[in-house]
């Protein structure tokens, strides 16, 4: 497995279990507020953006007016990916008013968030535009919403990292002093799991070396000078992929993709978004 290839439908997996959580977190024991409307009341209704966004999250919002009525319509006016302006609307539902009340905080709570991610994305792949590099997530994800943050980055046009701790190695500093070195932690990698892929974090060219020599996949260079920066790349050419860590936001992004490296990730794509700022319009 390489870092920036990922298996979609696999994120899409436990989206009935997200929503079903998210669902049972708001409703418990049922929406007493929504019996104030009559049962059979319809309703039409509309979601807007309030702001310039990359949207994510429709098949998360589908699954949560399913699981509460089936007979919702929906229709869409964009697709995942597509970057919409403020006032825009995202989509229209049409039946049951209750349902479409009881469920309209969990599907804007799934669509800000996932919108937000993929905002940010789109954001620092636009700033790496035109260069090699590949800017990947991280395991910074918001609990429960792992593969969902996950998808939304790929819909904001940058790339995954591992899923998770069962799918690669990546041998930090902590994992190569309690197995005794750098040489030693990828061996047994080797032995543990030979398909997968090899990563170690480095935090100096000596460490540097040592990764290579041992035969690492890929080396994650850990706040590394530009200098040094540019001399671990000309080492490990033909070699091994290097990966830029540490530091990485928005305003420092360009100024690293330049130095022409495999990868760089941020936690920044997934722990640092903003939610997108939506709202629901109802017409009974």
């Amino acid at each position: 497995m390489q870092p920036e290839h990922t298996d979609i439908p696999n994120l899409l997996e436990d989206l009935k279990r997200t929503v079903r959580q998210a669902l049972d977190e708001d409703v418990g024991s049922g929406d007493i507020t929504a019996q104030l409307i009559p049962a059979d009341r319809e309703a039409r209704a509309r979601v807007i953006t309030r702001e310039d966004c990359t949207v994510c999250g429709r098949a998360w919002v589908e699954e949560v007016f399913r699981q509460l009525d089936p007979e919702l319509k929906l229709r869409w006016h964009c697709e995942d990916g597509d970057s919409v302006t403020a006032e825009s609307v995202l989509f229209e539902l049409e039946g049951n008013a209750r349902a479409i009340l009881t469920g309209e905080r969990t599907a804007l709570n799934l669509l800000q968030t996932l919108s937000g991610t993929a905002t940010t994305a789109a954001r620092f792949a636009a700033l790496a535009a035109g260069t090699g590099v590949k800017i990947l997530d991280t395991r910074k994800t918001i609990p429960g919403l792992r593969t969902a943050q996950k998808y939304a980055v790929l819909c904001g046009g940058c790339f995954n990292h591992r899923i998770g701790l069962y799918d690669a190695f990546l041998i930090k500093e902590n994992h190569i002093a309690a197995a005794g070195g750098i040489n030693t932690a990828i061996r047994q990698a080797r032995g543990i799991a030979p398909e997968a892929l090899v990563e170690v974090e480095v935090e100096n060219l000596q460490e540097l070396r040592e990764a290579l020599a041992a035969g690492a996949d890929v080396i994650m260079l850990d706040e590394f000078s530009d200098a040094d920066t540019r001399e671990a790349l000309a080492l490990a050419k033909g070699k091994a992929k290097i990966e830029i860590s540490g530091s990485v936001d928005a305003d420092r992004l360009q100024q690293l993709a330049a130095l022409d490296a495999d990868y760089i990730s941020s936690g920044s794509l997934t722990k640092h978004l903003r939610a997108i700022d939506l709202s629901l319009r109802i017409d009974l």
